[in-house]
């Protein structure tokens, strides 16, 4: 229950790379994108007629109460997705995923034909779009920025698209996509942040945030780009077909921990993005 973090002095880390830490501060921090997360997977249960026992009135309000834990959270600082150590901010991934949680338990709401909470919920997504995307819009950037008031740049942004906030056709993204490709790519490889944490200037790509760009441009007209992106990714893999957590983009190395879920998965939303779509077989 307690992991707090301590440097073990005279180890100089892997390839000289210390401090070696135990422990993890971690423990410490506070994600609010984690309740979002929750709704956006159990609300599938609720519309998935393919399922044998599909959620209905009776379970919803257990998803409610993870709803409710996401408003308590929305506009408060925390560590954001990426955990970051040395600064807490109201974060725009994770207000977006407290919106995601609102949106989803709104549909929800109207497929169990419960009007009144579909009102309710519907009522705090509005309100909260809004606010994500005047609070997150910088106007020098002309990007939406990592945070309310923000000025730095965050792939995690692309994610606005993804859960469905802001159509990906939106002049505002457009141009959010092409702020980050001068900041955050290197070639083909997109890093998470811009900005220094405690670990220094991010020099590796982080693959979840390639395949998010990929996404990105397929979405936004630039499909011959993203696929040569994604012939890059495939590329990179080892031997047996698998990622890595980051890709050092001078070296091809892969880093972080291995494998690694998130860029598998991020290869399969990749394949179906950039695959054709079924009806256009027959």
């Amino acid at each position: 229950r307690e992991l707090p973090e301590a440097f073990v002095e005279g180890l100089t880390g892997y390839r000289g790379m210390g401090p070696v830490r135990v422990g993890n501060q971690a423990q410490e921090h506070f994600q609010h994108d984690v309740y979002g997360n929750i709704v956006l997977g159990a609300s599938q249960a609720f519309h998935d007629h393919r399922l044998l026992s599909r959620g209905g009135v009776a379970e919803f309000p257990h998803l409610e109460a993870v709803g409710e834990q996401a408003i308590r959270v929305y506009g408060t600082p925390d560590a954001g997705m990426w955990e970051l150590r040395t600064r807490a901010r109201v974060h725009t991934s994770s207000a977006l995923m407290s919106w995601a949680a609102c949106d989803r338990l709104a549909k929800v709401a109207r497929s169990l034909g419960l009007p009144e909470r579909a009102a309710y919920w519907h009522g705090h997504s509005s309100r909260m779009r809004e606010e994500i995307l005047a609070k997150s819009w910088c106007e020098e950037r002309q990007a939406f920025a990592e945070s309310f008031g923000g000025h730095e740049l965050d792939a995690s942004i692309l994610l606005m698209t993804e859960v469905g906030l802001i159509d990906a056709r939106d002049p505002r993204f457009i141009s959010t996509v092409e702020a980050m490709e001068k900041t955050l790519c290197d070639g083909p490889y997109m890093r998470r942040y811009e900005a220094a944490d405690d670990f220094g200037k991010p020099e590796t790509a982080f693959n979840i945030c390639t395949f998010w760009r990929i996404d990105a441009l397929a979405k936004i007209g630039r499909k011959a780009e993203a696929r040569q992106i994604f012939e890059t990714m495939l590329a990179a893999r080892n031997p047996l077909g698998l990622l890595s957590e980051d890709t050092h983009p001078v070296t091809g190395e892969m880093w972080g921990n291995f494998p690694q879920t998130y860029s598998m998965v991020g290869i399969i939303n990749a394949a179906v993005r950039l695959s054709a779509p079924w009806d256009s077989c027959i």
